[in-house]
This record gives C-alpha cells, sequence and structure tokens, in this order.
C-alpha cells in the first residue's frame, strides 16, 4: 500500500490507498459495496449501487489524480435507507475533490 485515504461523506464513505503492485493498467481500481444490514432488499442495494456507479462515471473525469499514480477505491454505502440520486452525487464530488487534493499532494 501507500498513502491511505479515507473519508466519509454521507451517504458514502470512502477508502483509498495507492497501489503500485496492481497489474492493471487503469489509474484507479474501484469497488462499490452497500452492506445488507443497511438495505435489507436486494433490489434497494442494487439501485444504490447502480448510483453510485453512475455518479463516479459521470465525475470521476473533474477530479485528475496524478499521472502513473495507481489507486485502489472503495465505496461504502453509509446511510440506512435509499437516498435519492442528487445526494449520492454531492457526496462523490467531495469525496473525489478531496481524494483528487489528497493524491496530487503526497508525491
Amino acid at each position: 500500500g501507500g498513502a491511505e485515504f479515507s473519508n466519509l461523506s454521507y451517504p458514502l464513505r470512502a477508502v483509498a490507498r495507492r497501489d503500485s503492485q496492481r497489474k492493471s493498467d487503469a489509474s484507479v481500481a474501484f469497488l462499490i459495496t452497500v452492506p445488507k444490514k443497511r438495505l435489507r432488499h436486494a433490489v434497494d442495494r442494487v439501485q444504490m449501487r447502480r448510483r453510485i456507479r453512475e455518479s463516479y462515471r459521470l465525475n470521476h473525469h473533474d477530479y485528475p489524480i496524478p499521472e502513473g499514480d495507481r489507486i485502489d477505491l472503495g465505496f461504502v454505502y453509509v446511510a440506512d435507507r435509499l437516498m435519492p440520486y442528487a445526494s449520492v452525487e454531492k457526496a462523490m464530488k467531495k469525496i473525489l475533490s478531496e481524494l483528487s487534493a489528497h493524491f496530487s499532494d503526497k508525491q
């Protein structure tokens, strides 16, 4: 691992770290987890995962990470009910901007 990053921006928590060992060429590998404890119904978990993935897809270009960096990024859903897309996107933008700043500083 490298520099660790953790950030809570309701309803998302993000954890990330540099991973220079990773084989893939993508600069960011990310996972999304929506705990069953938070959302009992599978359809709700799927729905939230889609919203998180979509907000990442639409916004990550605005927050570049340094060239050549490999970052593992995880999103954990922390709300205990379905949240509207707007609130997910707002949290995502905040997380991405801080993530970008975090990995740009620590060279």
